[in-house]
Order: C-alpha cells, then sequence, then structure tokens
C-alpha cells in the first residue's frame, strides 16, 4: 500500500474530548472519527486492525468447532418478552416501533435469536452438540459513552452460543470456548487474566472475564499471590472468617442511644464517639424486584457489593431506596437506619456474626445506638457474602494474599444453563425419546475494545506500539529524500520484494519532512520501520528499527529483506 493513495489523516493536537489514551491516540493516528456520542467511523488504518482481530478470532473459533452465521439486528419484542427481558433489561435496549407498529429492539446480544433459530430446526440430541458464532455490529444505549469505541454505544462484538444436551456437554463446550479465548488474546499480543465474574443481565451461573491488564482499566481484579484465583470486585468471594472478633466472654453491654448531630460520613461517626469504623454497623435500605424493602447489613469498614447481594436474593432487579421510601421504612432520613425495631427482611453479611456491642443507627434523625447486639436487640433472616473484597483479605481457595490489578474487559463467557431454553421452550427428544431442554453458552469478545486495549497496553510518548498481529501493518518503509532517485529505487525494490513475500507493508511515498514521516509511523504504531536516506545508500545501508525498541539496526541493502522478514518472523513468534 502507498501512503500516497490511502487515507491516513493524523493530528498533532491531543483531542480535548478524549479521555484515555487509547481514544487520543486512535483519534489522532486516523484510525477512528466521532460521528455522535459512543458512534464512531472505523477509518482504513483502523478497520485494518479490527478486521485483523476479527480473523484471529474466526480461525480460534473454527478450530475451536464453532459455526459462523449472521443474525439479524433488528429484533422483534416478542422474542424478548418471551425470554422476560423486554422490561428487565432497561434502558440500554433501543427499542422503536416500525411502520407497521410493531415493537423492537436494535440488538445488544442475541440470545433470543440464536434459541429461536434452534428451537425451530433441532428436534434431536443426535443434532446436539451444536455452537454458532457470528461478528456483528451491536447497539446498547449507554447512559454515559466514553472512552471512544472502548465503550460506545455502537460497537462490533463476537458473540456465540452452544447448544448441548446436557450439564456435562455443556461444561465441556465452555471449557472448549475458554481454551479459544485464551488462545485468540495470545495471539492477539495481550497480557491478560481469566477472572470468574457476576453474569449480570446476560444471566446463567457461571461466567468469566478476559481482562486485559492496563493500569487505565476501568475494572478492579482480586488476584491471590499464591495460586491461580482470580475474580473481580463484584464476584470475588470473602474467605469465611475464623476466630477473630469479640471474644465469647465479651459481656453484653447495656444499649444507649446517643445523640450524633452532624455526622454525615462513617468516618466522623467513628472519630466522634472514638470507636473504630469496624465497630459500626451500617444498615442501607434497598428496593428489589416487585417493590419488596430489604434491608442489606455490612460492617462500617466494609462496602456492600450489590452484584452478590442480588444474587443472594435471587432477585431480578435491586435499586438503594430513595429518600422517601427510607423516611417511610426507618422513620428517619438516609443516614440514621439501623436494625433495632425495623420491620423489614433483613440480610446481613457473614462479619456481622462476629461483631458485638457496636453502634447502629436508631432510625431517629440525629441518633445512634451503643452496644447493640445481634440476638438480643434483633434478628437477621439471612447470611450471605455480601461484601466487596478488601486488601486486608485473604484468598477464598488458598488463604494465600491478596492483590488488585486493573483491567479492561474485552471477553465474556458464560454458562447460562436452561434460562433461556426453558423460557422458550428449545427442547430437544433424547434416547427415550423424552423431552429436554437443551443446555447453553454464550460467548462474547469487543472486537474494536480489544483493538483500544492493546493500545492501552502498548503504547510510549510518541504514539501506539502495536502487536504485529494487529498492526494496520507490519512494515512501514521511510524514503526521506524523494528527490533522490537512488533512495527511491531503493525503497521501492525493498517495497515489492516484501509485498512478494505476502508481507504486509505500508510505503511512505509522501513529499513530506523527514520529521512528519518519522513521527506519523511512531504515532500509528507500526511494528517495523525501514528508513532510507541518502546517506545510507552512499554507504550501502538502510535502518531496520523495530517500534518497541530504542536502538534501529544498520543493515546492508542486499540483506535488507531477508533481515526484515526474520525480524517479522520473530515478532510473530512472541505473540504465539
Amino acid at each position: 500500500m502507498r501512503y500516497s493513495n490511502y487515507f491516513i489523516p493524523t493530528h498533532r493536537e491531543i483531542p480535548a474530548d478524549a479521555e484515555v489514551i487509547s481514544h487520543q491516540l486512535m483519534l489522532r493516528a486516523g484510525l477512528i472519527r466521532k460521528l455522535t456520542s459512543g458512534i464512531y467511523t472505523y477509518l482504513p488504518a483502523g478497520l485494518r486492525s479490527i478486521k485483523k482481530v476479527e480473523q484471529i478470532i474466526r480461525e480460534e473459533m473454527n478450530r475451536a468447532g464453532a459455526i459462523e452465521v449472521l443474525m439479524p439486528a433488528v429484533q422483534p419484542a416478542e422474542l424478548w418478552q418471551e425470554s422476560g427481558r423486554w422490561d428487565y433489561y432497561g434502558r440500554e435496549l433501543l427499542r422503536f416501533r416500525d411502520r407497521h407498529n410493531r415493537d423492537a429492539c436494535f440488538g445488544p446480544t442475541h440470545e433470543e435469536v440464536i434459541t429461536d433459530l434452534v428451537r425451530d430446526e433441532v428436534q434431536s440430541y443426535k443434532q446436539l452438540p451444536l455452537n454458532f458464532y457470528q461478528i456483528q455490529t451491536k447497539f446498547r444505549d449507554e447512559i454515559r459513552p466514553r472512552f471512544g469505541i472502548m465503550r460506545g454505544r455502537e460497537f462490533i462484538m463476537k458473540d456465540a452460543y452452544s447448544f448441548d444436551a446436557n450439564e456435562e456437554g455443556a461444561g465441556k463446550s465452555y471449557d472448549r470456548m475458554y481454551e479459544a479465548y485464551t488462545r485468540i488474546f495470545e495471539r492477539c499480543g495481550l497480557r491478560f487474566k481469566a477472572v470468574e465474574a457476576d453474569t449480570g443481565p446476560i444471566g446463567g451461573n457461571y461466567s468469566h472475564e478476559f481482562m486485559v491488564l492496563a493500569e487505565s482499566g476501568e475494572d478492579l481484579i482480586a488476584s491471590c499471590l499464591q495460586c491461580r484465583y482470580a475474580a473481580n470486585l463484584e464476584k470475588a468471594e470473602i474467605r469465611p472468617l475464623k476466630g477473630g472478633g469479640p471474644s465469647k466472654e465479651e459481656t453484653l453491654q447495656e444499649m444507649q442511644e446517643v445523640h450524633t448531630p452532624d455526622i454525615k460520613t462513617i468516618d466522623d461517626l467513628a472519630a466522634f464517639l472514638s470507636v473504630s469504623p469496624g465497630e459500626l454497623l451500617k444498615t442501607l435500605i434497598y428496593r428489589v424486584d416487585d417493590g419488596e424493602i430489604v434491608a442489606a447489613l455490612v460492617r462500617g469498614d466494609h462496602e456492600l457489593n450489590e452484584a452478590k447481594f442480588r444474587n443472594l436474593l435471587g432477585a431480578e432487579t435491586l435499586e438503594m431506596a430513595d429518600p422517601e421510601t427510607v423516611h417511610q421504612t426507618t422513620g428517619a432520613p438516609t443516614g440514621f437506619a439501623g436494625p433495632v425495631g425495623l420491620k423489614v427482611r433483613m440480610v446481613a453479611d457473614q462479619a456481622v456474626k462476629k461483631m458485638k456491642n457496636f453502634v447502629a443507627g436508631a432510625n431517629r434523625e440525629d441518633f445512634h445506638l451503643r452496644n447493640v447486639n445481634l440476638g438480643r436487640d434483633f434478628q437477621v433472616e439471612q447470611f450471605g457474602d455480601i461484601r466487596t473484597i478488601t486488601p486486608q483479605d485473604t484468598c477464598p481457595r488458598c488463604g494465600g494474599g491478596i492483590e488488585f490489578k486493573r483491567g479492561i474487559e474485552v471477553g465474556h463467557i458464560f454458562k447460562l444453563g436452561t434460562k433461556y431454553s426453558r423460557a422458550m421452550n428449545a427442547v430437544y427428544l433424547d434416547e427415550q425419546g423424552r423431552k429436554e431442554f437443551m443446555v447453553m453458552g454464550c460467548y462474547g469478545i469487543g472486537v474494536g475494545r480489544t483493538v483500544a486495549a492493546a493500545i492501552e497496553q502498548n503504547h510510549d510518548e510518541e504514539g501506539i506500539i502495536f502487536p504485529i498481529q494487529i498492526a494496520p501493518f507490519e512494515v512501514i518503509i521511510l524514503p526521506l529524500q524523494m528527490h533522490e532517485s537512488t533512495v527511491i529505487d531503493t525503497a521501492e525494490r525493498i517495497y515489492r520484494l516484501l509485498r512478494d513475500n505476502d508481507r504486509d507493508v505500508l510505503l511512505d511515498d509522501r513529499n513530506e519532512r523527514a520529521g512528519v514521516k518519522f513521527m506519523d509511523a511512531d504515532l500509528l504504531g507500526i511494528p517495523l520501520r525501514v528508513t532510507v536516506g541518502t546517506r545510507g545508500v552512499k554507504n550501502g545501508e538502510v535502518e531496520v528499527k523495530i517500534r518497541a525498541e530504542k536502538d534501529p539496526h544498520s543493515i546492508p541493502i542486499q540483506d535488507a529483506p531477508d533481515f526484515i522478514m526474520k525480524q517479522v518472523r520473530l515478532l510473530y513468534d512472541s505473540t504465539q
């Protein structure tokens, strides 16, 4: 490809509205352009990277036995109503009506569509297992799109769906996808970690997120320092407490009401009463599903984990109660709720069992209670792990230390079970002729997000440093003096030889200053740069520089094509 015949509109300035480095660099390098909030055009160089990620995905999905299909982007409301997600999914689902006044949506995911297809076409266990995938545009009406294509409203996604006859088969399908995802992200040259995750609105009972490790990541990952356990904060389990807490001999003190004016935070209350935050109890009021009010109890130095709380309750929806509901429930403004005398269902974190003589809200404005005790002063209907893990906790598997890392989610795989097949009556006949529900899994990869995450992980002050597998081009050739025939001839000869060997090469044949060409090459992040200049040609040499390395190599012109080919192979080998 010749630069003069291509379209790469680079910019020197950092865009004012670009918050993260991948967004900044993709705009500056001419990979994307914003159309409107959360919606982008992929420019030619950016699309080349997208297509390379797609090709890696296709190869590994095919290798794992999945079959490619392409489903409609527009989906009828009836399917979503059948699965129960039409109202549950929320405002991210872009709903509309066509000219015949029929409700529809622009698909954010395709569980309903693929289940509808399979239930009509598959009747026997002999036709299972099946795994279908597609690479297609999705739309989710994010309330606050940000970070460029990292969290846009319209995006390219690979989604796959497996159908098995039983849980054992579904587990094997899940494991094959786990292995395929591992190969995909390894081939993309990414440093990543697979972590246990909450299933969220997709549903199911088991899932893993594939996280690219980067300091700019939105998500925190809890990872064991000794074993392979890792999970995102929504999912990370708390190791049950052994010992610790107040001793059994500690005397239960008389409960006392204390005036606590102008108290706004847990730290304020702890300081006012000269106690530690761990001696306080937080009572949080929530509304679940059909409007039931439930109180969540957690220690003052812990944070409620809403995903765990929702899962423990078996609820589909969970939202913190508004101030009016809090006042109606407790008789006090937000911030003064407590368990004593509270007439609602109460669910407590397991750490609350260890607390004695603690402080809690008095359900009265500007008042708290000292020396509150579980069992004597109030009862809890259910205990469970409903808090967020902290650095002070230990690994739930081996007891080792926990560290936190930041990550960017690029893939998510789910064991769905029979959630959709049962709701939509997707059945097959087993060997005895009995009807059974198919057991499903689903598996997603954000294609554009993978490219953006690679940039977040691989860049410097000059620009992008693309892994070679997903770079727009493998090699860029820079002839510096376009008026010198020897320079042009040398550059053209190397260009033709590389193209003849099926290398993906860009020849910068623009009549631009050397500084401009160098800056654009670094900004684009092309892994290998070949510089052809008058002085080098006179000495019979060209300069070859690997983008990720500091120093260039001076190579005899006649050896340059073989040297470049070798370096390309070495770069590919490093990502396998």
